[in-house]
């Protein structure tokens, strides 16, 4: 039964989309003598005290068709929990909305600046196009951080915690976990400044974000970025009641991250999201392998060697020595 979950999970558009990212690996490359390592949530972008963030992120066009107001809405949320993922604070927005007609763009336009308000991070600029003949949204950011919580620095036999908001509801056609649209905009801005206290003090080793992909997703990119392996333990992943453990697997959650903890800071993590009343478990431990197996009461089953096979291309193991 495992298996047969492995196998699905494998084969969700989620997963296959990550490596769509190979391409740009491969045209990009890895530079051993760069300061801005590719693959991680943000490009950290050295400056003379800390680190300018820098990301973007294309909305899915299926969202984008059927949902727009939401498309929106997560194009800003999407990108402000990378630059805090990454133990930074978000600076500003830029957008590019490429629509059919100015009435097509105006629920997308009301979905940004919904969420830009709420997460109080301003509208600077971008692209505008309505005469377009497909609808399409993406929007980068800009953040700061003095530390950072890198993908690159997963240590073997740290504990892998997953800190995820449970309160919410599922969307009803895609894999989404809504945590954000109803919630207090005071309570979504609080629950995230723990990424940054976390950089600051250094409780973390590695990190991500839990993005479109879902955890598995997330836990094999940021395995890939760290050279290491893991094992889940499905059993002890927090899933809501009305979630099938298998679509919680691979939604985003709105709120929700995956990191990597030495097992003595475990507690002093766990407590700082037990205190927002956020769900922080520990679900599994970094190995010194590739291999990423998934266990479940008595059966562990491999799930993914990434020393055999690639998921987005980029990884330390690829920096020459």
């Amino acid at each position: 039964m495992l298996a047969e979950l492995a196998a699905r999970v494998r084969q969700s558009v989620g997963i296959l989309q990550k490596q769509d990212i190979q391409v740009a690996a491969r045209v990009l490359g890895v530079a051993p003598d760069s300061q801005i390592l590719l693959g991680d949530d943000c490009a950290a972008i050295p400056e003379q005290e800390g680190y300018l963030l820098l990301a973007a992120e294309g909305m899915w066009p299926v969202l984008v068709e059927t949902e727009p107001w939401f498309a929106g809405w997560c194009s800003v949320l999407v990108n402000v929990s990378d630059i805090y993922a990454m133990g930074g604070q978000p600076i500003a927005v830029v957008d590019t909305v490429w629509s059919q007609s100015q009435a097509k763009s105006e629920p997308l336009w009301a979905g940004i600046k919904k969420a830009a308000e709420v997460y109080n991070v301003p509208i600077v600029g971008g692209h505008t196009n309505s005469s377009s003949p497909y609808n399409a949204l993406s929007v980068a950011i800009l953040g700061r951080a003095t530390q950072l919580i890198t993908s690159f620095n997963a240590q073997p036999g740290d504990k892998l915690l997953m800190a995820v908001d449970t309160r919410g509801k599922p969307h009803p056609q895609h894999p989404f976990w809504d945590a954000a649209t109803e919630a207090n905009p005071m309570q979504l801005r609080e629950d995230l400044v723990i990424l940054p206290q976390l950089a600051q003090t250094g409780l973390c080793h590695a990190g991500k974000d839990i993005s479109m992909g879902g955890i598995l997703g997330t836990l094999l990119m940021l395995m890939e970025a760290s050279g290491c392996g893991a094992v889940l333990n499905l059993d002890a992943v927090s899933c809501p009641e009305v979630m099938s453990l298998e679509r919680w697997l691979l939604c985003f959650p709105s709120y929700g991250f995956l990191l990597s903890v030495h097992p003595d800071n475990v507690e002093s993590v766990q407590s700082q999201f037990h205190t927002r009343n956020l769900a922080c478990q520990v679900v599994g431990v970094v190995l010194p392998t590739q291999e990423i197996f998934l266990q479940s009461h008595r059966e562990s089953v491999l799930f993914w060697d990434l020393s055999m096979e690639e998921l987005t291309g980029f990884s330390t193991t690829k920096i020459p020595t």
